[in-house]
């Protein structure tokens, strides 16, 4: 029996207590904001948080700005249509990637005292390769900041009966009030929030679950096809509900589009940049990894619970959606005071998710498009004007996206749809620029724009019925690979026939080639193990390693 605050065609009677959760929080988001407007000073204050918040704060922001409405209703989504399968885009696509960029990639982003990841580009290669990725990541920070605010929406709409247009419009006053005042920081510290939230507004679900199931054991055995439990027995197999693959997971999910998010994303690399110094900047990813790597509790076994008490979820037999898994758990389990809460979380996810990439959009808009090509040497209280002001205009651009993901049955889907367009060569970019000496400008450049137009290709040949695949996310993960590949190999053979920069261009750039001034090395060598992200690195990958053996 679900609670009683729901009336015949499935809307929700909210409380009092349920409102005034909701209204406590939206008083927590605002306060922040407006607490740390008169400390936005300069462009710095505002687009990069001062580079002095410590990593415990920046760890969690790091994971929470990921935390958005793609995770938690894209994740339970996943789960309700391809069951422990998707744990993958945590213990495959996550973990690994998480900690190669705080051990590997983080001390180039830190050291080259870089304020984005395109203008990593402009000093490792040159200035169209900049151009050519704060071009595309603008893009795509937009279109996934409007996937966050037609999940919240639909949620509305479907939940309580709101108007579409009125749950989109509300959303975005509240994030633009917040991140216009208070800049990154606002954003980061309403992330940390945000986390807890999130946390404890969706815990319960799993724990309800288990007291009216029972264990796994039990409800595994409620599942009528047996790759529902399990994350590798059927791949590949007849019971595969994501028609998988092992080049697709492990080369795909695995490698090109988790690395290429985790490593190269400026969306989660802002988080870091924001940290004191260098080594809280590489504990940053791994302070997220570990609650990351139990996030599936959160995400996915909801996503199980919904496919169980609703079998009928995303067929053709009634208009419930994957992505209203989680809504519709919250319908039939929540009493009132809880359901306030539970709203409230997913407000928060909503939320987060946006916010993240308004920051990220914010930041490079002024700095590598607007002061690089359109007013060069203004004055940094100018450029801090331009930096609120893209706020804005990024958040109107949103509300406009928000309305192209209607036509996608699973917003994960849509998500993976983008990253292999924009991430999956990027990486390849990255790989080569980070670890190869004798990368080029033009070789990056021209790389990075094939593996982009490969990925387009791809795309259209699918869509077309040229090539097929069982699954969409499935062609998502071919996909990345063809892009990440054309990529890659179009800017060795391009880097051969053009000259590298000189070593002395490369400080602190390129693997090997280091600014002794700036090392710290002795320093360094005399850390306690417990200090060195490689230690938890280790840690992390091992306990990952089991859980993957675990649900084999």
């Amino acid at each position: 029996m679900g609670p009683s605050n729901i009336t015949p065609d499935g809307k929700i009677i909210l409380e009092w207590i349920d409102y005034a959760i909701v209204a406590v929080y939206f008083v927590f988001v605002l306060g922040i904001g407006f607490h740390l407007k008169k400390s936005m000073k300069s462009s710095k204050d505002f687009l990069q948080a001062g580079r002095g918040i410590p990593s415990w704060v920046t760890g969690l922001a790091f994971l929470s700005a990921n935390l958005g409405a793609i995770e938690v209703m894209g994740m339970a989504a996943n789960g309700a249509q391809y069951g422990m399968m998707t744990c993958h885009f945590y213990w495959l696509g996550a973990i690994p990637a998480m900690v190669f960029v705080a051990v590997y990639m983080m001390p180039f982003y830190y050291k080259s005292n870089i304020r984005s990841v395109p203008e990593y580009l402009r000093k490792r290669f040159n200035e169209p390769t900049r151009a050519l990725n704060a071009i595309s990541f603008a893009v795509m920070t937009v279109l996934m900041s409007g996937i966050n605010l037609y999940a919240m929406a639909l949620v509305f709409k479907s939940m309580l009966g709101w108007d579409m247009n009125l749950s989109i419009g509300m959303a975005a006053l509240v994030v633009l009030a917040y991140t216009i005042t208070g800049g990154l920081t606002s954003s980061i510290y309403n992330e940390v929030m945000q986390f807890f939230l999130i946390f404890f507004g969706l815990m319960p679900v799993t724990i309800m679950g288990l007291l009216r199931f029972g264990n796994w054991s039990d409800i595994a055995s409620r599942f009528t096809n047996p790759g529902f439990s399990h994350l590798w027995l059927e791949v590949p197999g007849a019971g595969n509900p994501m028609g998988a693959d092992f080049l697709g997971l492990i080369a795909g999910l695995g490698f090109v589009l988790s690395f290429g998010y985790w490593c190269t994303d400026f969306l989660v690399i802002q988080r870091a940049l924001a940290a004191k110094d260098l080594k809280a900047a590489q504990m940053t990813p791994i302070i997220a990894a570990f609650p990351k790597i139990l996030f599936p509790i959160l995400t996915v076994f909801p996503g199980l619970l919904a496919i169980i008490l609703f079998p009928n979820l995303g067929s053709d037999k009634t208009d419930w959606s994957f992505n209203m898994a989680i809504p519709h758990l919250l319908q039939a389990l929540y009493p009132s005071g809880l359901l306030g809460l539970g709203i409230t979380a997913l407000l928060a996810s909503f939320m987060s998710g946006m916010a993240g990439n308004v920051t990220a959009f914010n930041t490079v808009w002024t700095f590598d498009i607007y002061q690089s090509y359109i007013a060069k040497n203004k004055s940094d209280q100018h450029y801090l004007w331009m930096g609120k002001a893209a706020t804005a205009g990024g958040i109107i651009i949103s509300v406009g996206t928000a309305y192209l993901v209607m036509s996608h049955d699973s917003i994960m889907d849509y998500m993976q749809l983008i990253f292999s367009f924009f991430n999956a060569p990027l990486f390849a970019t990255f790989l080569l620029g980070m670890f190869w000496k004798r990368a080029t400008g033009v070789g990056a450049f021209s790389g990075l724009l094939g593996g982009t137009g490969a990925a387009i290709l791809h795309y259209i040949l699918t869509l077309h019925g040229n090539l097929t695949y069982k699954s969409e996310m499935i062609g998502n993960f071919h996909r990345s690979i063809v892009a990440w590949t054309v990529c890659f190999i179009l800017t060795i053979m391009i880097s051969y026939l053009t000259k590298p920069k000189a070593e002395s261009e490369l400080k602190n750039l390129c693997f090997g080639v280091r600014d002794s001034s700036v090392e710290g090395g002795a320093v360094a060598a005399r850390e306690s193990i417990f200090a060195k992200p490689g230690f938890w690195g280790v840690i992390l990958l091992t306990v990952t390693a089991y859980l993957n053996y675990l649900f084999y």
